[in-house]
């Protein structure tokens, strides 16, 4: 199956992760953070990114260090909203904690774990009430781009399924099956999820502890170990490569 993607401008062109990269990923039930916090994210957001498009449409060669100050302004701002969401989201004041529920979890822990193998390498997860972390490593290992003939617009495509398609698998099933399960109707998931790609093997170590302290964190235990709800993929240096499954 090839994945496509068409996008017509160039200020819309997809998040597209590195072939082989590793993702940290959170997304979260929807009505989690209140709306008036995410009008405000959005605002900040749309600002900084017409800044950044601004400076490097404009730039020359002399100008090449004003465009990676801002590309680091975007990357603190990522930073900083993800702490503040975290920070809502710990304190589960808003919103619905349906993740809670066993059964609901279960639901999640299962899907993750039957795509590990198929679309990526599962390394970490962790199922808190209202959001889910996971660490993992697409099979993505190519993906080309060509402008499509008679059209004004740009092809991307690949053989695997990239993070925007594993995400929409995972968090649709996820949502229909928790919503016939809680006999309700309407959005589960929220629409936007966080994702990050890990730079280095410090990052990752850090970045898979972070999961895994998470309910530390949040106050709800006080060893990491006794959290029934998350997982890590066993090795000293990351997880071993897994092949994909037919």
């Amino acid at each position: 199956m090839r994945y496509e993607y068409k996008h017509y401008r160039r200020r819309n062109l997809p998040h597209i992760h590195s072939p082989d990269a590793i993702l940290f990923v959170t997304f979260r039930l929807a009505g989690s953070v209140p709306q008036r916090v995410l009008r405000e994210w959005k605002a900040e957001k749309v600002w900084l990114e017409k800044e950044i498009e601004k400076v490097e449409k404009e730039a020359s060669q002399s100008a090449r260090a004003e465009v990676i100050n801002h590309k680091e302004r975007l990357l603190d701002f990522h930073r900083h909203w993800f702490r503040k969401f975290e920070d809502i989201l710990h304190q589960a004041a808003t919103g619905p904690t349906w993740l809670k529920d066993e059964q609901v979890a279960k639901i999640v822990v299962d899907s993750l774990r039957h795509r590990h193998g198929k679309v990526y390498r599962l390394d970490a997860y962790c199922i808190m009430s209202n959001h889910v972390h996971v660490v993992f490593k697409p099979f993505l290992n190519e993906i080309s781009l060509h402008e499509k003939l008679g059209a004004a617009r740009l092809l991307y495509e690949s053989d695997e399924p990239p993070l925007e398609a594993i995400m929409h698998s995972l968090k649709s099933y996820t949502a229909q099956e928790a919503n016939k399960l809680l006999k309700r109707k309407g959005a589960f998931w929220e629409a936007e999820s966080y994702d990050h790609e890990v730079r280095n093997e410090t990052e990752y170590h850090r970045i898979v502890e972070y999961v895994l302290n998470n309910p530390v964190k949040a106050g709800l235990v006080e060893d990491r170990r006794e959290w029934r709800w998350s997982w890590k993929c066993e090795g000293t240096t990351g997880c071993q490569p897994v092949e994909r499954q037919s």
